[in-house]
Parts: structure tokens; sequence; C-alpha cells
């Protein structure tokens, strides 16, 4: 039997998620699709004629719907998130949790309290090259890991931050960190584990009028002694590819979005990238539709997805560290 889904809010994320759906048709269902807006619910329906639906009430009431999206801003996750639990639905959301770690430990709390799967669009995790180098950590190809760096130098153009007062603190809830680099900062702690302290620099560049951080920069330490290094922005034009760097006793790594290389110090080099013949690496919803496929599983099997509540918390409290530490000038520890 197929589950049932819907999706709440049709903006800016919902058109991966959209594509993805519908190449799972024959494990998931589409119910309805909501948006307050009836101007974008005739434009989703028009676009990928999915069912859409004027009442999100009736979503919630709908017993047959098992799993709900929640594609909406960040501020407005904690409430949407309480009412899905309350009306026993398992959860898809997307990234961040919430616009501040507190709401974020509330949102997991409550999902938690409710015995309601959450699952966190961390959708990076399942591109092919990144799982391949988990798998190469995990059987320990890479020996002990000494140094770790991640850089996300990216360029948002003024016409971004025009649009529904993107950059403002009021909406999204933080700047670089937690809206562009949360999702290679979430590769970096499931591949390297979490940081235990850091000390950070933030600021807000004179390019555009924001009131959140837009250039970032800190040293981690992890507990094993490894150290490393983050860098964040968004005024690098044109943008370079997000990477992470990775050098271990036995070898070192660079993986960005769509590709691997490794050296180990045995002579192997490995090289690993997603198929660009396939439509749903073209349309670039692949690791959307594998993250679909995995909370679905989980919550068929009754166990944890992959990205959920718990180890998204620590990306967010990993960005909060580095925002604090900036702000006090102090070495600051990154609370579990």
């Amino acid at each position: 039997m197929r589950m049932r889904v819907a999706l709440i809010g049709l903006g800016m994320a919902v058109d991966k998620h959209a594509r993805a759906l519908k190449e799972l048709a024959g494990q998931v269902e589409v119910a309805a699709c909501w948006s307050p807006r009836a101007a974008r619910r005739t434009a989703f329906a028009a676009t990928h004629g999915l069912p859409v639906t004027d009442s999100l009430d009736a979503i919630l009431a709908d017993r047959s719907i098992g799993l709900v999206f929640i594609l909406t801003p960040p501020w407005t996750h904690l409430d949407l998130a309480t009412r899905c639990a309350a009306a026993g639905k398992h959860i898809l959301l997307e990234k961040p949790i919430e616009a501040t770690l507190e709401r974020s430990e509330r949102l997991v709390a409550t999902c938690a309290t409710a015995g309601i799967k959450l699952g966190i669009v961390f959708q990076n995790r399942f591109r092919t090259p990144h799982l391949r180098l988990a798998a190469l950590l995990r059987e320990g190809r890479l020996g002990e890991l000494v140094s770790v760096s991640l850089s996300v130098r990216c360029w948002r153009a003024d016409s971004y931050f025009a649009e529904l007062d993107r950059g403002m603190r009021a909406r999204d809830g933080g700047g670089v960190l937690l809206t562009q680099a949360i999702h290679v900062m979430d590769q970096l702690v499931a591949l390297a584990g979490p940081v235990a302290a850091v000390c950070g620099f933030a600021t807000t560049s004179p390019l555009r009028q924001i009131d959140t951080e837009d250039v970032v920069a800190a040293a981690l330490r992890f507990p094993s002694g490894a150290i490393g290094v983050l860098d964040a922005t968004t005024t690098s034009f044109p943008g370079s590819p997000e990477r992470i760097d990775i050098a271990g006793r036995l070898g070192s790594a660079t993986l960005e979005r769509r590709q691997l290389r490794v050296w180990l110090r045995d002579g192997a080099v490995i090289d690993e990238q997603e198929n660009a013949a396939d439509p749903a690496v073209q349309g670039d919803h692949l690791a959307h539709r594998r993250l679909i496929e995995n909370m679905v599983d989980a919550i068929e099997r009754d166990r944890q997805p992959a990205a959920n509540g718990q180890t998204s918390l620590v990306v967010h409290r990993l960005i909060e560290a580095v925002l604090r530490s900036a702000e006090s000038g102090k070495l600051e520890s990154v609370t579990s």
C-alpha cells in the first residue's frame, strides 16, 4: 500500500520534492499540496499536475495522510510541526529545523514526545560522492583524521536579497550559515563527527542591506584532536563549488557536490561522480528522491531516518557556537 503524503508550502523549495515524488509514485501517493497563496497553488498545479487544496485543516484532519512535508520559511516550522505532531503525522522538514537553536530544540522535543518520525531535508547526505566518502571513512581507509576544512564560497545577487526580505533575521533567522552553508556543515559533521570547540569571526559585508552575516570564518577543534577551518560567504562572485577537504594519516579526500577525489598513501586514487546521464542528476533531485525513500522506509520499519531531528541539532549547535564566538571574541565549546 502506498503511503499518502501532503506538502505544506509551495515556494522555492518544492520543485525538487515534487519531481522526486513523481518518480516514487509506486511507493507514495501525493494526496494534497497547500499554500496560503491561491496564485501559488494554481501555478504549482499547472507545473506539476499534483492535487492542491485551499485548506490546511483538511490535510491535518485526513487520517489517511501519514507523512507531511513542511517546506515553509523557518519561523513557521515550530507551529506547523506542533500541529502535524498533534495530528499524528510524521514530518519531513525543510532545513533549518527552525530559526533559532532554542526553537529547534523545542520542535525536536515536541516530535519525540508525540512519537512521530522527524526527518530533515539535508539531501547532500544522499549524494553519491558523499555516500562513497562516508563508506571509506567507516572502513578506516583514510586513517585517523588530522585536518578537516569546509569552504562555501558562493554568490547571491542583489535580486536574491530583494525578494521577500531574504537575508533578514525576521524572515530567515540567520545568514550564510543557517541558509546556505548549513548543508555542507551537516555533511562535515556527518563525515568527521561533532565539533568540540570553535573560534569564529562573522560580519555583514557592505554589498547588501541585510541584518544577518554574509562572511564567516572559523577554526574548528574536534574531540579526536583534529583541527579544521570553516570559510563561508555569499559575496564571492561568481561563486565556487562548495567543498570539504579531509586529511588523514592514510590519505586525503576532496568532496564537492557532485564529485569525490581520494588519494591514498598506498598509491590508490579513487574517483566518484554522479552519473551525468541520469535524468534525476540532470534535474538535481536524485538526492531528494533518496532522502524521501529513506524517510518512508524509516516510517515503515519504525526506525529513525538518517537525517533526523537529533542528528540535525548537531549542526544547529555548531552554527550557534560559531556566531557566539564571533560575538564574544573567545573560544566557545559546542554543546552536545
